[in-house]
């Protein structure tokens, strides 16, 4: 009887490991999904600049056409650096909290940043060759290099994170 019970406990606490764990992964799964709708015809530069123009004019004021073709291009260019950067953000939680090497020395667990950059590097190379196919996008590696440097740029904002709020809690004392 024990033997039962003992091992009721143990497949319940597996059950409850793996629902924890599989909950840690919900923002890298919500930021892949968000890169494919994203990924998909309504998204391409003609569709974005037919609403992307009006909030420019209405915080900005009138633009040329010329000008506004670089700014357009500017803003999507940013959007990759910082979607990017949110997916690194969310493969990182997910990795962090699979892998657990915490080291108190480093303010950044090395091995989990290291997937994370890697996993969004996947999702940039498989965004932009799934583009490769859409009439309307194009796909350029010049646009998976941004998305790396986002997923970098954003890591290294968590890695200076913990530092910074400990020196201005000290700072408060």
């Amino acid at each position: 009887m024990d033997s039962a019970r003992t091992s009721a406990m143990r497949s319940s606490s597996l059950r409850s490991a793996w629902l924890k764990q599989l909950l840690h992964w919900i923002p890298a799964a919500l930021a892949v999904a968000m890169i494919a709708v994203e990924s998909t015809a309504t998204m391409s530069a003609d569709n974005t600049s037919h609403w992307l123009l009006p909030i420019w004019v209405h915080l900005f004021g009138p633009i040329t056409a010329d000008r506004w073709s670089v700014v357009h291009h500017w803003i999507r260019k940013t959007g990759h650096f910082v979607g990017y950067g949110l997916v690194s953000a969310a493969f990182f939680h997910g990795w962090n909290y699979s892998i657990k090497t915490r080291s108190y020395a480093r303010p950044l667990n090395q091995p989990a940043a290291f997937l994370a950059v890697c996993s969004t590097l996947l999702v940039s190379i498989a965004d932009e060759y799934h583009q490769s196919f859409l009439p309307n996008r194009t796909s350029s590696p010049y646009d998976v290099l941004i998305d790396l440097c986002g997923a970098v740029a954003a890591l290294l904002i968590l890695a200076l994170l913990p530092p910074l709020s400990r020196r201005m809690v000290a700072q408060k004392v």
